[in-house]
């Protein structure tokens, strides 16, 4: 970095974009009502003054309007990217620029780029910890123990981090307690299922130019966020096959009116194959083998290991870009497969991830999950908790108020009659 850059704080692409990124910031937050109210309060009360949040998300014009509410909340924020591929280089650039938070992050950064980031931000010895993934908590407990006692809580924004998390709290590894935002209904319900769903179509669109009417799409799982990717690729004209491990989605899907198959099976006549697992190696040379020449790989998971990339490279005889965000692999038989966005989040890798609209309700939970910890860190275990259910019910009140949607209110009749039992046929 240059002399000025070291004085702003932060390591970004290109200062040159801030201007870029102010107006992409800008944009959001008009959809983003729901945030607007909580950073309004934040202003006037600064429920967040002393604390350090150090984050790990990625960094979009969205996650840009979550940390300025922290920020006028009180707090002293620091962001780095929670996955290589998934920055908006000109939001990191006006970030640092223009709003002065400290922002480590590139878009295509290597792995030893993305740690030194992660590393960064935990320099400020962080009292709240928020995450995308479990990075940076993974990387604190191991690497950096000696800042642990400084920290209070935390929160957690996907399903992947979460299963980490609990992971690490039923073998004593958490050290803090964390709260799972991905749970609240308001983030997974809408989050996983209308922002991965859209979003995720949105990224292979952009990078392949396909026609998906007509197609046949492979989903692998069936979560919020499978179920999103299914309806998106159902609603565009393709023909959409389930793969599932669980029996009772599985059963969700054939009801939902989808074909479930196994993924040994599916692999022989899918066109377009999307993992939104979770899990490592969902596609492997079992189903590379089977699969038809032209044949798509995209991942919405939240990690690069749900495709069995090294078994791709052993198997390839030759491997050259078809397109931006877009790898050909030749195979010994001749047969092409086209991998999007090196196995990493299609949604981000090529697209700018979910709309405002919906990541509102999800930040907003952030926002309100840092201040509740900021309250009652000291009043918690060393376990993941679930967002309060207040603060689910107020933000989906604040979210129908900003569409100018209003609902009914139980009578007090009602309310007597639901909490009783005296009253039957």
């Amino acid at each position: 970095m240059t002399t000025a850059q070291e004085k702003l704080r932060g390591d970004v692409k290109d200062l040159a974009l801030a201007e870029r990124g102010k107006r992409k910031i800008e944009w959001a937050n008009q959809q983003m009502p729901v945030l607007q109210l909580i950073r309004k309060r934040f202003i006037k009360e600064q429920p967040l003054r002393g604390l350090r949040i150090a984050a790990c998300l990625h960094v979009t014009s969205e996650t840009a309007n979550l940390a300025v509410t922290l920020r006028d909340g009180g707090a002293e924020v620091f962001l780095c990217a929670s996955n290589p591929l998934s920055t908006q280089d000109e939001v990191a650039a006006c970030l640092v620029k223009d709003y002065g938070i400290p922002t480590y992050a590139i878009k295509g950064e290597d792995n030893a780029t993305y740690y030194a980031h992660i590393n960064a931000t935990l320099d400020a010895r962080p009292h709240i910890t928020m995450d995308d993934g479990a990075d940076l908590v993974t990387t604190l407990l191991t690497k950096r123990t000696d800042l642990v006692a400084d920290v209070r809580g935390g929160t957690e924004e996907t399903t992947t981090g979460v299963l980490r998390l609990r992971a690490m709290a039923a073998d004593g590894t958490l050290r803090y307690p964390i709260i799972a935002v991905n749970d609240a209904l308001t983030k997974h319900l809408f989050d996983n299922r209308y922002g991965t769903g859209q979003s995720t179509v949105d990224g292979i669109l952009r990078a392949t130019n396909l026609l998906l009417a007509g197609l046949r799409v492979v989903v692998a799982g069936y979560g919020w966020c499978g179920r999103g990717v299914a309806l998106r690729a159902k609603g565009m004209g393709a023909d959409v096959i389930v793969t599932e491990v669980n029996p009772v989605r599985a059963l969700e899907a054939v009801m939902d009116g989808y074909r479930v198959l196994p993924m040994a099976e599916a692999a022989k006549i899918g066109d377009v194959f999307i993992t939104v697992t979770g899990n490592k190696n969902v596609l492997t040379a079992e189903h590379f083998e089977r699969m038809k020449d032209g044949a798509v790989l995209a991942n919405s998971g939240h990690f690069n290991v749900e495709i069995d990339i090294p078994a791709l490279e052993r198997m390839a005889t030759a491997k050259r870009p078809a397109r931006p965000f877009v790898d050909e692999y030749v195979l010994r038989d001749g047969r092409r497969l086209y991998l999007l966005g090196e196995g990493r989040l299609i949604n981000l890798a090529s697209a700018e991830g979910h709309p405002a609209a919906v990541m509102d309700m999800s930040f907003a939970n952030q926002a309100l999950a840092v201040e509740y910890l900021a309250r009652h860190a000291g009043e918690l275990e060393r376990k993941v908790y679930p967002v309060p259910e207040e603060i689910d019910r107020q933000i989906a009140r604040l979210k129908l108020e900003s569409m100018g949607i209003q609902v009914d209110r139980l009578t007090p009749e009602q309310e007597q009659y639901l909490a009783s039992w005296s009253e039957g046929t």
